[in-house]
């Protein structure tokens, strides 16, 4: 038995955005979300339901599943796999689009409902924060009063989720280690509840036609194929700065060392009968490309000690 890895875009609209999914999506946020009261959703219409993209370019790196709650409130559950600039900021422009764009144009302000976006990522988005769910709402910063609950935005990091099938325990759990682990599954655990056995056959691959698992397929290669090129990139950068970094420190090493070797010559005699001024003259003066007997004319020295010093030079 193989199942879909739900952690791609065509699979989780799927099982989460199907027109006969409701009862699936209605359970999964149940579990997920936390309103005020003890409220529990009982109804939910999904917007857009999953149809088979065509086979165009495979840019997508999330998807995103829309529902309106019983209560008017509005969801959108994105499952992204690959981390990207801008990530957070996209987030928030989104909630705030589909907030601000249930007015029409002379709509009042009250008849705005709350939107709440549900982000499930594949990968550590708060590295320090330790939290499996993250919520977010506009309070105020010193006495954390609220200010609304219009926008809230929930993350789900699923690195952070390490419970094996042994230890579920809540209905969250169960629905977490779904997302997490099917594709790697090849049965059905046991005690499941009808909405969980549901998401399980319909992301059986036996259940899809030829054209869906094609797309699934390719959808996977592609992921895979961006996550190596990212990692790539990253060792290679790295070995480049380190790289980059020897030399620069070689040379710098380098050229310290020689400077000390220099000064230290010169203070342990290694240039003897000479002031330290004197022989610093006649190294400057040779580095500009004057000649042994002008230097000579310059500093009063002979030609013969001249050479010496810059022997000495050479050898330090």
């Amino acid at each position: 038995m193989k199942f879909l890895d739900v952690k791609t875009d065509f699979a989780f609209k799927k099982v989460f955005g199907s027109a006969n999914s409701k009862d699936i999506l209605i359970s999964f946020l149940n579990s997920i979300l936390e309103f005020d009261g003890g409220r529990k959703i009982k109804d939910l219409i999904i917007v857009d339901p999953y149809s088979i993209p065509l086979l165009k370019g495979m840019k997508d790196t999330y998807v995103d599943v829309k529902a309106e709650l019983d209560d008017n409130s509005k969801v959108i559950i994105e499952m992204q796999v690959l981390n990207h600039e801008g990530l957070e900021k996209r987030i928030l422009y989104n909630a705030a689009k589909n907030y601000s764009i249930q007015l029409r144009k002379g709509d009042a302000y009250h008849l705005l409902n709350p939107v709440i976006a549900l982000t499930i990522t594949d990968f550590t988005l708060f590295k320090n924060n330790e939290a499996l769910i993250s919520n977010f709402k506009l309070i105020e910063k010193k006495q954390f009063i609220e200010y609304s609950d219009d926008i809230e935005l929930v993350f789900i990091e699923l690195p952070k989720f390490n419970k094996t099938e042994s230890e579920l325990v809540t209905i969250r759990d169960k629905w977490l280690y779904f997302i997490k682990n099917i594709g790697n599954l090849d049965y059905i655990p046991k005690n499941l509840n009808l909405e969980l056995e549901k998401a399980f056959n319909i992301a059986n691959e036996a259940n899809l036609n030829e054209e869906e698992l094609e797309l699934q397929h390719k959808k996977k290669d592609w992921i895979y194929i961006q996550k190596s090129s990212i990692e790539l990139a990253t060792k290679t950068g790295l070995q480049q700065g380190l790289e980059r970094g020897l030399e620069q420190g070689l040379q710098q090493g380098l050229e310290q060392g020689l400077e000390q070797g220099l000064e230290q010559g010169l203070e342990q005699g290694l240039i003897q009968g000479e002031s330290t001024a004197t022989i610093k003259m006649v190294l400057n003066a040779h580095k500009m490309g004057l000649s042994i007997q002008t230097i000579s004319g310059l500093t009063g020295l002979d030609e013969d000690k001249i050479m010496r010093i810059l022997k000495n030079d050479c050898d330090l």
